[in-house]
């Protein structure tokens, strides 16, 4: 085995490769105009009914990676989104909020790609899981507080379940021990590389659903 291969932990590798990206999803104009208060709750709910179509495209997948060697590790019961984001579809769109629920194309495309690695490449799939849920525990705490300071949500309640990991009691060690996972993956180089490709894919497709929600959503 080449030495150097082990000298950068591939948790570290996958960060730093995939800033670029990660930094453009965080930039757009819709992210900085949620943030920024200057777009209205209607905004919010269109942007949580397109996570919906996206981690149900993760999570219905999961169950049949659970004993995978390489994806296996990652899914983890206290991370699962779908039915917070249900609750809180419900708050914002009532009973029927399936009702005339329809992706916008963007997200259609990165919830079919998401489906697509689960069901043939493991892999690439903890590329997916990576990028959305350490995301979920990180800077989506920041969109929840907006969210609750902006349009009144009670704390960590019905509107911004989606953000509130209950089971998951100390986020930092929490994300400590998935780097170890990440650090651990069954994978040799090129493979490892693959993932990294396919993370900055994943920020790609999330920076095209922001950018759609700002085609739609404009700030005054």
């Amino acid at each position: 085995m080449d030495a150097t291969a082990t000298v950068t932990p591939f948790s570290t590798l996958i960060r730093t490769a995939s800033h670029e990206q990660h930094t453009e999803a965080e930039t757009t104009t819709f992210m900085g105009d949620l943030l920024g208060g200057r777009l209205g709750v209607d905004a919010y709910t269109r942007y949580t009914e397109q996570l919906w179509f996206v981690y149900r495209a993760l999570e219905e997948g999961a169950g049949e990676l659970a004993g995978d060697p390489v994806a296996g590790p990652f899914v983890r019961p206290e991370l699962m989104r779908t039915a917070e984001l249900e609750r809180d579809l419900a708050h914002l769109r009532g009973a029927d909020w399936r009702e005339g629920l329809e992706p916008l194309p963007a997200t259609a495309t990165y919830a079919a790609r998401v489906a697509e690695c689960a069901a043939t490449w493991p892999a690439g799939y903890i590329a997916h899981h990576y990028t959305r849920y350490l995301g979920d525990l990180s800077g989506g705490q920041i969109i929840r507080d907006k969210a609750e300071r902006t349009w009144g949500f009670t704390r960590k309640g019905d509107g911004v379940r989606f953000y509130v990991f209950e089971e998951i009691t100390n986020p930092a060690a929490f994300k400590r021990d998935y780097r170890e996972l990440l650090d651990a993956v069954d994978a040799d180089d090129l493979e490892k590389q693959r993932i990294v490709d396919e993370c900055k894919h994943a920020f790609a497709l999330n920076t095209a659903v922001f950018r759609e929600l700002g085609e739609a959503f404009r700030a005054a």
